[in-house]
């Protein structure tokens, strides 16, 4: 039996590590490449702000190629819709058929994402739709994983830097998801079982920022945790 071949949309967070997890295992999918969007002029992973270099040593323990798409500061969708489009023509031509994400329960995006990947023929696949978002951080740690909360949204200052345990599930406050999946907050996975070995890293400056609301009134803000690549401190 052929196998999908498949680009693994990777931010280098928790779910996305869960996703992967599942879908190494599936017989079904050969991942060849982990796609990853970068802020050009910060060399950091989009929205999530962590270090190239440490996205480079994930994908080293993976041992899956990177391919990054490299973006400006702020693009308007028009100008990420094309590099985006320019970047997966030129995977197909390589025979990937698939894309994979780590996403849950956003419905829109999930929609958004099945739309514009059947426009250049490419099909989408969701290893963790629709599952409980408690019972996925519950798996991810039990599988002995550890992730550490890079971004977190203004009011919880106090869980950015943090690591993730059982703890950490039992303190979120109210109507904040178990996995952020709502942009409540981003991680960096640094071990676990599909790691050949840990990302090594000491913790920098926590720094606040603000940006436009996608809704267009006002702006929201965000605690980030600077992670300092240990190879190169």
């Amino acid at each position: 039996m052929s196998k999908n071949i498949s680009i693994f949309n990777w931010s280098g967070g928790k779910d996305s590590t869960l996703a992967l997890h599942h879908i190494l295992q599936d017989p079904n999918f050969d991942v060849r490449y982990l796609l990853t969007t970068v802020n050009e002029a910060y060399n950091r992973v989009s929205m999530h702000g962590v270090r190239e270099s440490l996205l480079i040593e994930q994908a080293d323990s993976l041992g899956i190629p990177l391919y990054q798409i490299r973006l400006p500061e702020s693009p308007d969708m028009a100008a990420y819709e094309e590099s985006m489009n320019k970047h997966l023509m030129l995977l197909k031509a390589q025979d990937i058929t698939y894309s994979i994400f780590g996403d849950l329960f956003l419905e829109d995006l999930k929609v958004y994402r099945e739309t514009k990947l059947s426009e250049i023929g490419l099909k989408a696949e969701f290893p963790l739709w629709k599952r409980n978002t408690t019972e996925v951080l519950k798996e991810f740690i039990s599988l002995g994983y550890k992730t550490i909360v890079v971004c977190a949204q203004q009011g919880l200052e106090d869980f950015c830097g943090r690591i993730i345990d059982d703890r950490f599930i039992e303190d979120l406050p109210a109507g904040i998801d178990p996995c952020g999946e709502n942009g409540e907050f981003h991680t960096f996975v640094f071990d676990g079982p599909i790691f050949k070995k840990p990302i090594g890293f000491t913790l920098g400056e926590k720094v606040f920022k603000t940006y436009p609301s996608p809704e267009g009134e006002g702006v929201r803000g965000y605690w980030y945790i600077d992670l300092i690549d240990s190879s190169t401190s």
